[in-house]
């Protein structure tokens, strides 16, 4: 089974079979989201995506196993993010990137691709001007704020993948993972990666030579 993350495109947002993939609890106001078609709401999702891209950059990874698209998240900082002011533990921090959407599809939950998007995230991350951490609202249950639970990552994910509390709240907390732990993922990803590649590279070791007694006599 191959699996890797690459860049969230808009073809890729399109491709996602994800209850979220019309769901606009992030990226506008409350009063913006009312009333709208879920065919609407696809536009205005896309149209967000196209902005974040344009203004920012890479905002998101995907997973992909065997060529199909099962999973995504999306981070950008809080300025894109209108959302963000529904929490009691609002407003990120300054210095962070804002993660809002994670998302497996079920068949898939269980492996490790969440863990495997995190790493993608920090690849994008890591250089960037000004990004000191990563920083996302949780849930410990099952609600949030207007309701919309799903929308909001689990607390217990993000301290799988590193996370720690930054500002607590019994129901919405805020956590943070700091740039160099993003940093030492991806210099451990990397040096794996060298040890495979170099293993792949590494040339056979010469034939040993044969003892000039076993050598065959000349005729």
């Amino acid at each position: 089974m191959a699996r890797t993350t690459v860049p969230l495109t808009l073809d890729l947002l399109d491709a996602l079979d994800a209850p979220c993939r019309t769901c606009l609890f992030w990226e506008r106001e409350p009063v913006q989201r009312q009333g709208l078609s879920p065919a609407e709401r696809a536009r205005e999702k896309e149209a967000w995506v196209s902005e974040v891209l344009r203004e920012w950059g890479s905002c998101g990874r995907v997973a992909v196993v065997d060529g199909t698209p099962v999973g995504y998240l999306v981070y950008a900082p809080a300025a894109f993010v209108p959302g963000a002011a529904a929490f009691p533990t609002a407003p990120v921090s300054a210095d962070a990137v804002l993660l809002t959407t994670a998302w497996i599809d079920p068949a898939h939950t269980g492996g490790g691709l969440g863990r495997l998007l995190v790493q993608g995230m920090a690849r994008d991350l890591v250089g960037r001007d000004g990004v000191r951490a990563v920083e996302a609202f949780a849930r410990t249950g099952g609600t949030a704020p207007s309701g919309h639970a799903e929308c909001v990552v689990p607390a217990d994910f993000l301290a799988r993948v590193g996370f720690k509390t930054h500002r607590p709240h019994p129901r919405t907390p805020r956590m943070r993972m700091e740039m160099r732990s993003l940093v030492t993922w991806r210099g451990e990803m990397e040096a794996a990666w060298e040890r495979i590649v170099g293993a792949v590279r590494r040339p056979a070791p010469a034939p040993a030579p044969v003892p000039r007694e076993a050598r065959s006599p000349r005729p």
